[in-house]
């Protein structure tokens, strides 16, 4: 009788929940970091685009100014090679013009004439001296306009600058800003992870050991029969006693949870793979598994469980939790499952 006793005592000694609790600690820390790395990845991305359509728009502009440099070059050359021809003609002029006087100065009977070829010839250099001062000008002009350019693509090179400085600031601030957002989500992580822990041994105080209630990783699962009766949605007599349980516990646990913890309790309907009659008022294992969840939800509502901490969810049979066609596993997948999660 002793032996009989003790045995039944050992069985009472349920290790699960907190290695439960121990998992979901360890998935819900690794998709945290997967957030935070996803977010650090964004935020980086976004600044290394910014910076690209920068250089673009940078490169973009040293191109056209160095095309202008080059055709002012050209032009340069251009006028210089005229300045060449000018001054060769120009010493042609004078060359010229010594010839003639040199006839002058041998020939007085000719001097009239002569003259007036001087003449004609002092007013050919003057036009070409203005020729030449004009090309002069312009060769000014063009030097100036370099000069122009130059201090536009000095101006240039220091935005490039200052923008690479401030880029290097932008990821300095991202770096510690993705630190501190690790260490506040980890405290919320761990914080959602106790409330959780404790919701689920408060649970399993008052709704007892069942078998058509238990906890599968770090979800509360119930069969569907707790709530519902064959095909229906609407929750039964019993079903409704058991989720008055329910939301009392989540009534006080609004209460207890900081209001700064975005948590929601997610109520996901499953249903077995046997297909529904066609006479029914559902059209498919989906509709019913959705159903059954809302009306879960809205039952909790009703008894002032705040609606902004319920999610209703429907999976139909497509998430089952065992394979076959024997009537435990199709009772097995039949289920509501509670989940506490972040919003």
């Amino acid at each position: 009788m002793s032996g009989a006793r003790a045995r039944r005592s050992y069985r009472g000694v349920d290790y699960w929940p907190g290695f439960v609790d121990a998992l979901s600690t360890l998935v819900l820390s690794i998709v945290f970091l997967l957030s935070v790395f996803m977010l650090a990845q964004f935020f980086l991305s976004q600044q290394v685009t910014d910076k690209d359509t920068a250089l673009t728009r940078l490169n973009r502009q040293i191109s056209e100014l160095t095309d202008l440099l080059a055709l002012e070059k050209i032009n340069r050359k251009t006028l210089e090679d005229n300045l060449s021809v000018l001054g060769d003609t120009l010493r042609a002029a004078e060359a010229e013009r010594g010839r003639l006087q040199g006839l002058v100065d041998n020939n007085a009977a000719s001097a009239s004439a002569a003259g007036t070829q001087a003449g004609t010839l002092a007013r050919q250099l003057e036009t070409e001296k203005q020729v030449s001062a004009r090309a002069l000008s312009q060769v000014e002009i063009l030097n100036q306009q370099i000069s122009a350019l130059r201090r536009q693509l000095a101006a240039l090179e220091n935005a490039l600058e200052a923008s690479e400085s401030r880029d290097r600031e932008s990821q300095a601030r991202i770096a510690d800003l993705g630190s501190r957002l690790n260490v506040a989500l980890a405290q919320k992580v761990q914080e959602l992870a106790r409330y959780r822990s404790e919701f689920f041994g408060r649970l399993r105080q008052i709704l007892g050991n069942r078998s058509d209630i238990r906890v599968v990783g770090d979800r509360f699962v119930f069969q569907s029969e707790v709530f519902f009766d064959a095909g229906q949605a609407g929750v039964s007599g019993a079903g409704q006693a058991e989720l008055d349980k329910l939301a009392a516990a989540l009534v006080e646990l609004d209460r207890e949870i900081p209001a700064d913890i975005p948590w929601v309790l997610r109520v996901d309907g499953h249903t077995d793979k046997r297909p529904l009659s066609g006479a029914g008022v559902f059209k498919s294992n989906w509709d019913l598994s959705a159903a059954r969840a809302i009306s879960v939800v809205r039952y909790l509502v009703d008894r002032g469980v705040p609606p902004n901490r319920l999610v209703a969810a429907g999976f139909g049979e497509f998430q089952p939790l065992e394979l076959g066609d024997s009537d435990e596993a199709l009772r097995r997948n039949r289920r509501i499952e509670l989940k506490m999660t972040e919003r």
